[in-house]
């Protein structure tokens, strides 16, 4: 369950005349779930913005209910170009739980490893991941880059794996979204 979502896409009441109340795009932070929202009458929404959408009323300050869940494909334009940004500020606010995956990632078979699903990420990156991760588990996303040189931006991978899953449903694993 989504307590809190990223707004992707705010549409005024003015900017859509058919609606009265105005609509958001926005996506969840913990399952990355992409969902419809009614804001409240008069409240200003910025894209980008955190907004409560648990269940607790006294909470949702700028929400007034989820509308529906929605797919990839029902997303404005707009919405579809902030995903990369909102889930980069969700890996980077979190920190501790993406760099788990690069802790805990094993083999999915005898030829390949879980590692090998991030975007970019070949046998030869993964064997010295795989190789720094002996002397330790990786403290942070800097820790991770200092102990193997060649991975220039961990981060990158996860968020670019994380769009990739969002934007394509038709994937073999999931490895931070459900479907």
């Amino acid at each position: 369950m989504e307590e809190y979502a990223y707004i992707l896409d705010y549409l005024a009441p003015g900017l859509n005349p058919s609606k009265r109340d105005g609509l958001c795009y926005a996506m969840g932070e913990e399952e990355f779930k992409l969902f419809e929202l009614v804001p409240k009458a008069g409240v200003t929404i910025s894209i980008d913005e955190r907004v409560y959408i648990g269940k607790d009323p006294k909470l949702r300050n700028h929400i007034d209910h989820v509308k529906r869940r929605v797919g990839y494909e029902d997303l404005t334009a707009t919405a579809v170009s902030e995903i990369e940004y909102v889930v980069k500020d969700i890996v980077l606010a979190n920190p501790d739980k993406y760099i788990k995956f690069y802790n805990d990632a094993g083999p999915i078979s005898i030829k390949k490893h879980l590692l090998e699903e991030l975007p970019g990420l070949g046998k030869k990156t993964v064997t010295e991941i795989l190789t720094a991760r002996k002397a330790g588990p990786f403290k942070d996303f800097e820790d991770l880059k200092a102990r193997v040189p060649v991975l220039k931006d961990p981060a990158k991978l996860i968020v670019d794996r994380i769009v990739l899953e969002i934007s394509d449903r038709d994937r073999r694993h999931y490895l931070f979204i459900q479907r």
